[in-house]
C-alpha cells in the first residue's frame, strides 16, 4: 500500500516529461483546403492552448504512398517529435490513412484505439465508433496519431487523449 502523500508513477512519469513537444499537424483529404479545414485549425488551436508548438501544418491527399512519405520524410526530421494525423480512417474505399500509418509503425499503441472508440461510443456516435480505425504509435523517435477527420473527433481524441498524455508519450519514446 502506498502513502497517498506519494506521487503515482504516472504521475511521477508525467513530472519528468517535457515541457512541449515539436508538432506537425497533417489533415488527410482530397478536397480541403487551407481555408476549409476546421479539423486541422481546431487541430492546432487545441495544440498551442496546451503548450505544444506547431512547427508544420500540411494537407495531403488520401493516397498511401502520399502519407508513408510524409511519415517518412518527418519522421527523419529532428525538428518534429509529433505527427498528428486527421482524416482517411474510415472504411471507404478511399480512406488509406490506417493502412499507410500502420504499416509505418516501429511500436503500435493499441490503446489509443481501443480508448477513442471507447470514448466515441459511450459519449458521442455509439456503435458507429466501430467504423474509426484510429491508431497511434511510434515511428524511430516519433509519435504518430491518427484521428477521424470530424472535428468533433478531433476534439474528442484530442482533449481526452492526446493533450493530457503527449507529453508522457514523448517521455517514454526518449527514455534510455
Amino acid at each position: 500500500m502506498s502513502n497517498s502523500n506519494e506521487p503515482t508513477s504516472v504521475e511521477q512519469h508525467r513530472s519528468e516529461a517535457p515541457s512541449s513537444v515539436r508538432c506537425m499537424v497533417v489533415t488527410v483529404s482530397d478536397t480541403r483546403t487551407p481555408e476549409t479545414d476546421k479539423s486541422g485549425a481546431l487541430m492546432k488551436e487545441l495544440l498551442l492552448e496546451a503548450g505544444y508548438e506547431v512547427v508544420r501544418y500540411e494537407i495531403v491527399k488520401d493516397e498511401y504512398d502520399q502519407i508513408r512519405s510524409m511519415i517518412e520524410a518527418a519522421s527523419a526530421d529532428e525538428a518534429v517529435e509529433a505527427i498528428l494525423f486527421n482524416g482517411g480512417t474510415g472504411i471507404a474505399p478511399r480512406d488509406t490513412t490506417y493502412e499507410a500509418v500502420r504499416d509505418a509503425l516501429d511500436k503500435e499503441m493499441p490503446g489509443f484505439g481501443e480508448i477513442f472508440r471507447y470514448l466515441s461510443f459511450a459519449e458521442d456516435i455509439g456503435p458507429a465508433a466501430i467504423l474509426s480505425r484510429a491508431v497511434a504509435g511510434v515511428v524511430g523517435r516519433t509519435a504518430v496519431f491518427s484521428t477521424p477527420g470530424s472535428s468533433g473527433a478531433v476534439k474528442l481524441a484530442m482533449m481526452r487523449i492526446i493533450v493530457p498524455e503527449l507529453r508522457h508519450v514523448m517521455r517514454e519514446i526518449y527514455k534510455k
